[in-house]
């Protein structure tokens, strides 16, 4: 996954005027540290979790989700933590994400991934300030959404 970050993020890099000393991943910096570590990575689950459990359009992938939304809020932060270069909380206690794997007792369809992705949108657009990382996870994001589906109906 980091690798795929590091390909986004030197497309855009070719692409940008501004200086990838102050905005890109490096082998350096990390997604995870340009968002400010665990209290970025923290507040972009956590925003995530607010948006569906307020928003009227998330409603069908809100209800999907156990209540309360404290347990998948943690597990969500782990596994950010990691996808984005930080520390491998998922994996340490969860094994590897395996995330098609671990949803397919859920029909996920094109719908719920609009769903997802619009309040993963509007969460990147509250918490990141980095237009160039908010955009790079963006699109790597809503690969990983589509990747999710696994229902027409």
């Amino acid at each position: 996954m980091k690798q795929l970050l590091k390909r986004i993020f030197s497309k855009d890099a070719k692409n940008s005027q501004q200086s990838t000393d102050d905005i890109h991943p490096d082998v350096e910096r990390t997604p995870y540290e340009l968002m400010g570590g665990e209290k970025g990575a923290r507040a972009l689950a956590n925003r995530f979790y607010d948006i569906m459990a307020s928003d009227a359009y998330a409603k069908p992938l809100y209800d999907m989700h156990p209540q309360p939304l404290d347990r998948i809020r943690q597990v969500f932060f782990e596994f950010l933590s990691g996808w984005l270069g930080g520390p491998d909380l998922f994996v340490e206690k969860y094994g590897h994400p395996r995330l098609r794997q671990r949803h397919m007792p859920f029909p996920v369809t094109a719908e719920l991934r609009d769903q997802w992705m619009y309040c993963m949108n509007k969460a990147l657009d509250m918490e990141v300030d980095n237009p160039v990382l908010r955009e790079g996870l963006r699109q790597s994001l809503t690969q990983l959404a589509t990747h999710m589906i696994n229902s027409d109906n």
